[in-house]
């Protein structure tokens, strides 16, 4: 079975998901992904932007509310990550179709 690319405005409300939930909801579009395509490389980057995301949310809770300079900095990174990395990853990855075995280009 044949699964087509979604349009521009399906792929854009997917990768908006991160970005307007701060990144607190950066494995959704990896995980519809996975759920859509059934690579072992989209169940990766699941795994990986959930596992970041989780990251990001014990490093949230355990770091102290006044934070400078380098421990910003690493409160900073997983934040970005899950946000804006999960929203390009999502345009990248459903913007790329492979053909299926037997299917020329």
């Amino acid at each position: 079975m044949k699964r087509a690319v979604p349009g521009l405005l399906p792929r854009m409300l997917l990768a908006a998901v991160p970005v307007v939930s701060l990144g607190m909801l950066g494995a959704v579009p990896s995980l519809v992904i996975a759920f859509r395509r059934r690579t072992r490389a989209d169940w990766l980057g699941a795994v990986l932007f959930t596992a970041l995301t989780v990251g990001w949310v014990l490093q949230a809770v355990l770091t102290p509310e006044d934070t400078h300079g380098w421990q910003f900095a690493t409160d900073l990174l997983p934040l970005s990550l899950s946000t804006f990395g999960a929203a390009l990853h999502c345009l990248y990855v459903l913007s790329v179709r492979r053909p299926l075995a037997g299917e020329s280009r």
